[in-house]
């Protein structure tokens, strides 16, 4: 079964460079590095390159998800909204026969640049090795089950997939978010309450399969 990917913010953020550049809009999340690749030297990239590693989606119409516009009141004409100025694809403010309209989809439309989904809602969670006694805080999206969350942790223990999940003892099912699980979301409670929510994480034990004194 093919799982949907999603992304933090705070990843998006990390690829902020001509080689490496992603943005998010409207919910989605794009790498648009082989378009800067093959746009390079291009003055009308700079916008782009400039707006690496953030949301964009003020740039364009959440209902038509096209590019915003407005009527310039000198002329009446419907002009592309460019905050940053005009970017690639974008037409001109006024008819240029140097124009060439022929590139096909503008890359705002080209869903092959799409790499997944930008998280609603992230949150933390502190996850313990029982075996190492180690535990680790990251970072996870609440729309992410919890077999996306053990590729998240792979990057500190390697054999994750070697372990029984549980949560208060109780084990978890890998194909469930962690609301599904029972393993409710309380920024919001840590808010009210003036707490520090990095104290009071709600944790989730890891124990070997192999440990013959964990049932």
């Amino acid at each position: 079964m093919s799982l949907k990917k999603y992304f933090t913010p705070r990843e998006v953020s990390m690829h902020n460079t001509e080689g490496d550049l992603w943005v998010s809009f409207l919910g989605k999340v794009y790498d648009l590095s082989k378009l800067c690749e093959r746009e390079r030297g291009n003055v009308l990239l700079k916008p782009i390159l400039l707006a690496g590693g953030t949301d964009i989606s003020h740039w364009f119409n959440p209902k038509t998800h096209d590019v915003r516009t407005y009527i310039d009141p000198e002329t009446s004409c419907v002009i592309p909204h460019c905050p940053n100025g005009r970017y690639i694809h974008i037409p001109p403010p006024y008819p240029d026969s140097r124009w060439a309209n022929n590139f096909g989809c503008p890359w705002w439309k080209d869903i092959n640049y799409i790499i997944g989904d930008l998280s609603q809602k992230t949150r933390f969670i502190k996850i313990v090795n029982t075996l190492a006694s180690q535990e680790h805080i990251i970072e996870v999206c609440t729309e992410e089950r919890l077999h996306a969350i053990l590729d998240r942790y792979l990057m500190y223990n390697k054999h994750a997939a070697s372990y029984t999940w549980k949560y208060n003892n109780v084990n978890l099912n890998m194909y469930l978010t962690l609301d599904e699980n029972g393993i409710r979301d309380e920024d919001e409670d840590f808010y009210k309450l003036r707490m520090k929510d990095n104290e009071f994480l709600q944790t989730i034990h890891l124990y070997l399969n192999d440990d013959l004194t964990e049932k």
